[in-house]
């Protein structure tokens, strides 16, 4: 069985190096890349699993490249950084990361967190890629919202990752910890902060009203419920 690719987008050599002699040491294949249009260049060939992309890139907008991997490619993308802000955190979340790590880091750390993005539930773990809800189908082949009038919508894999944990499970109380243990990655305010951001996102797409949204509601102390009414295509 074909081992998992991670890329590594980063421009310092050091780092590119201890990533890739962990990611290898723990199983994985890995290419490795200093400039983004090198990275993109090789996208064209293969796609990886995971993407690890630093922010402070010379020839491009790292915040730009994880917008384009999220909503372009639907790629699995998470950011390794030397920008510790909270607003940093929040902005590439927003964008359609799935993780955010700050430098430094411990090498296990991103194996740990790798790992917790291979096992949430991928696009192809059900058996359809489309499904309709309250006048919207969403396409998760294609990664995109089409509403009653064929207007489409893009959505990132994290969004989608959100979106299809709520379809699977329609008029279901799913918690925080279930969404975590579904979706990987770590406990804590990071994590509750990274959901918020996609649970928003994801009824501002579906033209939600935030004070009362009808189909992602809020159980306040207890987690979220999706009340839509769903069929798999």
């Amino acid at each position: 069985m074909t081992q998992p690719l991670i890329t590594i987008v980063d421009d310092e050599p050091e780092i590119r190096r201890v990533l890739t002699d962990a990611l290898e040491e723990a199983g994985f294949r890995t290419q490795s890349f200093a400039r983004a249009r090198e990275f993109e260049a090789a996208l064209k060939r293969v796609t990886p699993d995971v993407c690890l992309v630093d922010l402070s890139l010379p020839d491009t907008d790292g915040l730009a490249l994880v917008h384009r991997l999220a909503l372009e490619r639907g790629a699995a993308v998470i950011i390794i950084s030397g920008r510790a802000q909270v607003q940093d955190r929040v902005t590439g979340l927003e964008l359609g990361a799935d993780d955010y790590i700050t430098k430094p880091f411990d090498p296990a750390e991103v194996v740990a967190r790798i790992r917790a993005r291979l096992r949430s539930p991928r696009i192809q773990n059900s058996q359809s890629d489309v499904a309709g809800f309250n006048g919207w189908t969403a396409h998760f082949d294609r990664y995109v919202l089409i509403d009653g009038d064929g207007n489409e919508t893009p959505f990132s894999h994290a969004e989608g990752e959100v979106l299809r944990l709520f379809l699977d499970s329609p008029k279901r109380l799913i918690s925080r910890a279930q969404m975590q243990e579904a979706l990987g990655g770590a406990a804590g305010d990071s994590f509750d902060r990274a959901m918020d951001v996609r649970i928003s996102r994801l009824r501002t797409k579906l033209g939600e009203n935030p004070k009362n949204p009808r189909l992602i509601k809020t159980i306040y102390g207890a987690g979220y419920i999706f009340l839509g009414d769903v069929e798999w295509r």
